[in-house]
């Protein structure tokens, strides 16, 4: 039977970035990177709003916040070396007159978080940046930014694999053993219309998919403790602008408390196309069609700071889906990055809820996991 070190489950932007990072450090381990359908970065990493976040939103000290912040950096540096595409925007977070607290309490929150380049916008001073605009203050974040995220995605693949790293397509696992520190892993690899199975062992075993990594983990067999959490899907939508845009920097509304995102904000592709969105709603089934009557309800949002929008100008575009730990109505959860150790199954990691700011925390999360495999000894 085949062997190898490090298997990784799932070739998103996460599991991309995980078999980069052990790429570097673990040299002269074999490492495979399994992924079920035809390419990379198929679900949520590529169906996004492609933005490079500061870390303003999340808990102080949470995952989140942590991985967020350092990731920006990683990310920017990524870029600029590789020729990855990207541009600094900026964005303005706007508010209404009764949503200044708010807006006080997301400034006192990013300084927590150790994001120190916030400035206060006046009603005058941004009705000169961003003439459409209407609000009655807002903060400005100049390390907000967009980027190409299939070429990162691309770049990541093509450095883990001039490491001798495998990826293997339209693999998906169909049952995971744990036995004497091994994991023996099942898969059904699809060739055209026919399938086979493929059967190989791994030392270590890294479960990052995605929308798929609750349904990974019960397939593991060998101890009564794996624990995995349930997994939301948490549907957005999106809709580019049918004209010229009238704005130049990226633009979110103060997120509503309890919300399950970040409000429908607008944002610019590397052309300077305007895409609004997403919304959320919680679906029981992957389905990534857009709902072309949504428009109304779109513009009827994106007119609290954007009074020029109507719903004939709004075109469907794409949907993502969002794995959520929380149900709808529910306050968010932070990643969970989950130690086999602590369920007496050492080898196995497990990431579960990686949703937004994953894009932008991807290459820290990849250093994270990469420290978590360098203290099993390996």
């Amino acid at each position: 039977m085949d062997k190898f070190d490090i298997c990784i489950v799932g070739a998103g932007v996460i599991g991309l970035s995980i078999a980069r990072a052990l790429s570097q450090t673990h040299k002269h381990s074999s490492i495979v990177v399994l992924e079920q359908e035809s390419g990379f970065g198929q679900h949520t990493s590529s169906r996004n709003s492609e933005v490079i976040h500061a870390g303003l939103y999340y808990p102080a000290e949470s995952l989140k916040a942590r991985l967020c912040v350092r990731g920006k950096h990683l990310l920017y540096e990524h870029c600029d070396q590789h020729g990855i595409p990207d541009k600094r925007l900026g964005k303005y977070i706007v508010a209404q007159e009764h949503q200044t607290h708010a807006l006080e309490q997301l400034a006192a929150n990013a300084a927590t978080n150790g994001v120190v380049d916030l400035s206060w916008v006046s009603q005058q001073s941004l009705q000169k940046a961003e003439p459409a605009l209407r609000a009655s203050s807002a903060l400005f974040s100049p390390s907000t930014g967009i980027l190409d995220s299939h070429s990162f995605m691309q770049s990541l693949l093509a450095l883990a694999r001039s490491a001798a790293v495998e990826f293997a397509p339209f693999t998906t696992v169909e049952h995971i053993e744990w036995n004497l520190n091994t994991f023996t892993i099942t898969n059904s690899i699809r060739h055209g219309a026919t399938k086979e199975q493929y059967q190989f062992q791994s030392s270590i075993l890294i479960n990052c998919g995605g929308l798929y990594a609750a349904a990974i983990a019960a397939t593991i067999t060998g101890s009564s403790s794996i624990l995995a959490p349930k997994i939301f899907f948490c549907k957005g939508d999106y809709f580019t602008y049918g004209s010229r845009s009238p704005l130049q920097h990226l633009v979110y509304p103060v997120p509503e408390k309890n919300a399950s995102g970040l409000g429908i904000h607008a944002t610019l592709d590397l052309s300077g196309q305007i895409r609004f969105g997403p919304d959320a709603q919680y679906i029981d089934s992957i389905n990534y069609a857009v709902d072309p009557h949504k428009a109304v309800l779109f513009a009827q949002a994106i007119s609290n700071y954007f009074p020029g929008i109507s719903a004939d100008k709004l075109v469907p575009a794409y949907a993502g889906i969002r794995p959520k730990l929380a149900p709808a109505g529910s306050p968010a959860q932070d990643f969970q990055i989950q130690d086999g150790r602590e369920l007496f199954m050492p080898g196995l990691i497990q990431l579960f809820g990686i949703e937004s700011p994953g894009l932008t925390a991807s290459l820290a999360i990849g250093e994270y996991v990469r420290d978590l495999v360098r203290s099993l000894g390996n």
